[in-house]
């Protein structure tokens, strides 16, 4: 589904945390938009707010004030019921780790998220297989997490994060524990994914080469957006 509107609209975010009697803000009247089919990445140095504004985007996060909308889904509005079957079915997951659990195979792995659809059992075949072969781990679906390499892994997470065929893709430093020639593997994949399927891509980095891969680039500094400082490529 195409949107004509943008896919993310944010307006007048913010994000405090509490330290005792210490307000931190996080993020301060954030507002910028991400288009259907965009490649985004958040970049900024540490504790600028980058990992908080993609979990806000998630819905894994609470904010203080401001709106975030998803496909016009005004993700604040939604109950925790309803924010946890909007997430099951709208958001991909990609994780610096892999968040793999080492007891299922990577058919396992990626079969997870599609046990809160409706789907049969013949179906969530159907749509594992695809996952993984697009991942190119197609003779991979019986191996576990610990007979993988590390960018095996991160790939099994990536099919995982598109199984469901979610609305967006958030990955917080996905090639941030590999090696350089498997995070190129991975940033590659990322990249198909955006271009050859349209998938609509938030990546956060500090890596400027794994930046450069997506189509626009935005730095975060102290919790405000530098809009001197955002590239469209």
């Amino acid at each position: 589904m195409k949107y004509k509107t943008p896919l993310v609209e944010i307006k007048n975010l913010y994000k405090s945390y509490r330290r005792g009697s210490q307000i931190i803000p996080v993020l301060e009247n954030i507002t910028f938009d991400i288009e259907d089919g965009e490649f985004l990445a958040l970049m900024g140095p540490s504790g600028s707010g980058k990992s908080t504004l993609l979990n806000l985007i998630a819905g894994i996060d609470t904010f203080d004030s401001g709106i975030i909308k998803v496909g016009g889904v005004d993700i604040a509005a939604l109950s925790e019921t309803e924010l946890a079957q909007w997430r099951s079915t709208n958001v991909g997951f990609i994780f610096q780790f892999y968040n793999l659990i080492p007891v299922l195979t990577a058919f396992g792995n990626v079969e997870l998220p599609l046990f809160l659809t409706r789907l049969s059992r013949k179906e969530r075949r159907e749509h594992v297989e695809t996952a993984l072969r697009i991942v190119n781990l197609p003779d991979r679906m019986s191996h576990y997490p610990g007979q993988l390499s590390g960018g095996q892994q991160q790939r099994v997470a990536i099919a995982r994060a598109v199984v469901t065929d979610p609305t967006i893709i958030v990955a917080d430093e996905p090639t941030g524990d590999l090696d350089r020639v498997s995070a190129k593997e991975v940033l590659e994949l990322m990249c198909r994914l955006n271009v050859e399927f349209g998938k609509t891509i938030i990546m956060v980095t500090h890596d400027p080469h794994a930046a450069e891969k997506a189509r626009t680039i935005k730095h975060l500094e102290k919790g405000i957006l530098n809009a001197h400082n955002q590239a469209h490529l």
